[in-house]
């Protein structure tokens, strides 16, 4: 049994890294005191940070990409600390970086409490990044990461509305899909959960949905955010029949708790009414579509 931790987390305004640097550690705190061992932050999270710039950067989004890309390594310097002290993994919440060429992606890093950290990139980008962003969609690849305890995978937000990814992982043999999410609208949010569901039924595995929370009008980034923190598995034996093993109150910040059975996952896997990652091979292939003009 291993407990984990979704974070709703409120994108708040910060006078100074101390503050966010303290609002960090008490998040952190709160979920290794009540015993979890994965804890989960959305994407865009600490893009909070954007609150450090000058107001008028923070309220253009191409400006802030470059020194939000700056803080990128005191950012990781600060939640490796945190999961060494406390004991747990912790997905940060993502932010903009530069990756290995120089790109600027959405990146979310993955921090454990002995190892160094591991990452993944958003490969598809929404309608907003690509209209109204300087950011460009991450390596065309997907990291599973063994803790020891699980396998875990990561989908950041839209990703989740595609199932490629989630199938590449679970055929590696994830048990865990971790979502980060940040969405403005209601719709936004169902988009996001639906998919986490989805990808937890044709995967056969758990899914853990992190939102952000709370209106920043003084962010161009994440000025709205709508969601509820929730974990999710295949609707199958011995999990809940609606796949909602739990599920926070939409937009009310705060830790969404699950104490995930992997060995009812691997039972579930063996016998269960449902064997979908056993039987992709079977999917009919569609022929190729003919056109008719009239």
């Amino acid at each position: 049994m291993i407990r984990v931790a979704s974070a709703a987390w409120p994108i708040d305004r910060h006078p100074d890294w101390a503050s966010y640097a303290a609002k960090l550690e008490a998040w952190v705190a709160e979920a290794a005191g009540n015993g979890a061992r994965l804890l989960v932050f959305p994407e865009y999270g600490n893009m909070e940070l954007a609150s450090l710039l000058d107001p008028a950067i923070a309220l253009d989004a191409a400006a802030q990409v470059e020194p939000l890309a700056d803080m990128a390594g005191d950012v990781a310097r600060l939640h490796s600390d945190l999961a060494r002290r406390h004991a747990v993994h912790i997905l940060a919440g993502s932010m903009v970086e530069r990756d290995e060429r120089g790109r600027i992606v959405n990146r979310a890093r993955l921090f454990g409490p002995e190892s160094g950290a591991g990452f993944q990139d958003k490969l598809i980008l929404t309608m907003w990044e690509r209209t109204h962003w300087t950011i460009e969609p991450g390596a065309p690849q997907v990291t599973l990461f063994d803790l020891g305890f699980a396998k875990v995978g990561v989908i950041i937000c839209y990703d989740s509305e595609f199932p490629a990814a989630a199938q590449a992982l679970a055929a590696a043999g994830a048990d865990i899909l971790l979502i980060p999410s940040c969405t403005d609208s209601l719709a936004g949010y169902w988009r996001v959960r639906i998919g986490a569901m989805a990808r937890a039924l044709e995967a056969q595995c758990f899914t853990v949905q992190s939102p952000t929370v709370g209106a920043a009008p003084w962010s161009a980034v994440v000025d709205a955010n709508v969601g509820a923190g929730g974990i999710f598995a295949p609707p199958d034996l011995g999990m809940p029949a609606d796949g909602v093993v739990a599920l926070g109150e939409l937009d009310t910040p705060g830790w969404t708790y699950a104490d995930l059975d992997l060995d009812a996952l691997a039972e579930l896997r063996r016998s269960g009414a449902v064997r979908g990652p056993a039987h992709w091979g079977e999917q009919p292939q569609a022929p190729p579509l003919q056109l008719s003009i009239r």
